[in-house]
């Protein structure tokens, strides 16, 4: 086998001892990352230990790096690798350390928190998240059908709550654009509370509002059970 080949194979494939070792390895240096981000965030860390956590930093990027240029390198199509999903997420990993090192500039600095992206690297190594991916390919139409038919009921329980509650709350139902936040609050059933009807229009007419959205937590959950079922059988009809 060339080497280029096996390189390929370490890489792209983890069906093998090599793959498996290497994935696992590539996991590893994203938790790794992730915990030297959160203990640089202490307060008071001896200057050492800064230092040291620098330099991780530092040697995790370079190996990082390598395996985006190795991907490129053994990518069939190399243009159309670079700009998929995964692509962009290893692009994402490595190029807020080079955009910030050795600049001044605070809002250059501030893309280093783009560092906690690294997670997203993570997707790459997971056959559930790839499911889950195609679970979604498979309800998009009906999941951005259903996005646009939440964006109506919220403006219409926005505006609904408004006619209700302004004539008795004029300055906390104070427009339709402030009657939003209560309808997403109450939509999404989280209900902070922080904004309520006290007339009893505006009570029965929560009452509906809240049936609604557990229709809307409840519809999109069943859509994405459905497809990430009918994903797990392609799956296993594949490997028959």
């Amino acid at each position: 086998m060339k080497p280029m080949q096996k390189i390929k194979r370490i890489v792209e494939q983890n069906d093998t001892k090599e793959g498996r070792i290497f994935d696992i390895f590539i996991q590893s240096l994203i938790v790794l990352s992730l915990v030297s981000f959160s203990i640089d965030t202490l307060p008071n860390i001896s200057e050492r230990l800064r230092h040291v956590l620098r330099i991780s930093e530092i040697v995790i990027i370079v190996i990082f790096s390598i395996e985006y240029v190795l991907r490129i390198i053994v990518s069939r199509k190399k243009l159309k690798f670079i700009f998929s999903f995964y692509g962009l997420i290893d692009l994402i990993a490595i190029l807020p350390f080079y955009l910030s090192t050795g600049l001044d500039l605070r809002s250059i600095r501030a893309l280093r928190l783009l560092r906690l992206l690294r997670t997203l690297k993570l997707l790459r190594y997971s056959s559930a998240i790839r499911r889950f991916q195609r679970a979604l390919v498979l309800a998009k139409e009906e999941l951005i059908l259903f996005f646009f038919i939440t964006v109506i009921l919220l403006f219409l329980s926005g505006a609904g709550i408004y006619f209700f509650e302004n004539p008795a709350q004029p300055e906390v139902f104070t427009s339709i654009f402030d009657s939003l936040w209560w309808a997403v609050a109450t939509l999404t059933t989280v209900g902070y509370g922080d904004i309520y009807p006290i007339t009893v229009g505006g009570r029965i007419f929560t009452f509906f509002i809240l049936m609604i959205g557990l229709g809307i937590v409840a519809v999109p959950t069943g859509l994405l059970a459905s497809a990430l079922s009918k994903s797990r059988e392609e799956e296993v009809n594949s490997k028959e």
